[in-house]
């Protein structure tokens, strides 16, 4: 392709650009009215004053635990969320660990409570059983549990995990699925 073969097909390009660019509006089409800087994102407040601008803490469950409804989980094998109030429950230590007397597995079952999963009583990093003894790792129940809070979604989330049985709705199978696909040498 020579230069000037490339030269005039760059201009031809610009000019039906700029013609479309000029076009008016086809019928029926909207145009789209500028959005102040204060209308723009999530909580519709200056970018200015991001110190003033409070944030929506929404309300939490206020159910005592065992009265209320068990919260679907997110992905499969996600941490579950805590669907009952924590007064009187915290601070969480080793040493001092309410969760531990509805949710360990031998007491669970019986007040229908979620049973902590075989993953809490397995080491991962020596990949060793621990008998039914809790991993010491694992007494920190709020870095992966939370509780729920019912606020407004200021955006739909439309993300629908996919779970393999209806089972792991509700239920942890980690240290089964861990290795799954995996072939040792």
């Amino acid at each position: 392709m020579n230069a000037i073969w490339r030269q005039g097909l760059l201009a031809a390009s610009i000019a039906v650009i700029l013609a479309i660019g000029a076009m008016p509006a086809a019928a029926g089409e909207h145009k789209h009215k500028e959005k102040s800087e204060d209308e723009l994102g999530i909580r519709k407040g200056s970018v200015y004053e991001e110190e003033k601008v409070e944030p929506k803490h929404g309300e939490y469950s206020h159910k005592e635990p065992g009265k209320s409804k068990r919260i679907e989980r997110a992905f499969e094998n996600s941490p579950p969320l805590i669907p009952h109030d924590l007064t009187g429950m915290l601070p969480l230590a080793e040493t001092n660990n309410a969760c531990l007397n509805c949710h360990m597995p031998e007491t669970a079952g019986g007040i229908g409570a979620t049973a902590m999963p075989k993953s809490h009583f397995f080491d991962m990093e020596t990949g060793k059983d621990l008998g039914g003894k809790l991993d010491g790792k694992r007494y920190s129940c709020l870095e992966c549990h939370v509780p729920q809070v019912s606020l407004p979604e200021p955006i739909k989330n439309q993300f629908k995990a996919d779970f393999r049985s209806k089972k792991s709705r509700t239920s942890s199978n980690l240290l089964d699925s861990l290795n799954e696909g995996v072939k040792a040498e």
